[in-house]
């Protein structure tokens, strides 16, 4: 009876001890996932660089009677003579804008861009009021072209397709230089041109704060008359000038701001 008796109570300070220790052990905490990461936006300022090629369309009058008019005297050229030229070359520039996307998929945004530009080209034009194979060189330069401008764009998750358009400016060289009756001359006058541009592209951002792009942009200055001055003889005088510009280019950019 009392073996009975001494393992009962063994066995109760057992289970009492148990108890204790049990009590003692911390309870886990439940598993919680992690957080989601936010939705990306294409909400943010933003600043980079873009470089591309560009060619243009210049149609200048009159060279012919600018030179032949100066030199000879007026009144001697007939008719009208237009010096088409296809300036092409580099353009490499900056951006920095703002975009804010709404309706879950649609963005707008604001941009200022400048490039500068290595655009040039040139034609030959004949002098028929002077001596035989009289002739002059009729040049276009394009050094720059700021814009500022609005875009409407559509998100695809990281993917923006966009238009954009707005107001333009072009910083132009002029030049026509040749002999005409033995008398050299060295016409040449400077440009700044306001007018319009639209475009379009493709936006990437391949990180929170990275994105790629490549885009089309036209722009249109219509015609403008352009001064000249003859930096041999000292003679002035006018041209008209039509242009327009295609460039495409590959931009960078960096993204701050975005929520």
């Amino acid at each position: 009876m009392r073996k009975a008796l001494l393992a009962t109570g063994a066995i109760s300070l057992s289970s009492i001890a148990g108890s204790a220790l049990a009590a003692d052990m911390p309870i886990g905490a439940p598993w919680k996932a992690p957080p989601p990461a936010p939705a990306f936006t294409w909400t943010s300022c933003y600043f980079g660089a873009h470089v591309g090629g560009g060619w243009a369309q210049n149609n200048i009058t009159d060279p012919v009677q600018l030179a032949q008019d100066s030199i000879i005297g007026p009144g001697t050229t007939v008719g009208v003579t237009t010096a088409s030229i296809s300036p092409s070359g580099i353009v490499v520039g900056g951006q920095i804008g703002c975009d804010y996307q709404f309706a879950s998929n649609w963005v707008i945004g604001v941009e200022g861009a400048a490039s500068g530009s290595t655009m040039k080209g040139s034609a030959i034009v004949g002098l028929p009021a002077g001596f035989a194979g009289d002739q002059a060189t009729v040049s276009a330069r394009t050094d720059f072209i700021p814009s500022v401008t609005a875009r409407l764009g559509y998100a695809i998750d990281h993917m923006l397709l966009y238009a954009k358009g707005g107001v333009a400016w072009a910083s132009d060289k002029y030049s026509v230089a040749g002999t005409l009756t033995g008398v050299s001359f060295d016409f040449e006058g400077l440009d700044v041109r306001t007018g319009w541009t639209a475009g379009g592209g493709i936006e990437w951002a391949f990180s929170r704060d990275w994105s790629a792009s490549v885009e089309y942009d036209y722009y249109s200055f219509g015609t403008g008359t352009v001064l000249m001055s003859d930096n041999i003889n000292g003679f002035t005088g006018s041209l008209n000038a039509k242009q327009s510009i295609q460039i495409v280019k590959a931009g960078l950019n960096f993204h701050v701001w975005s929520w």
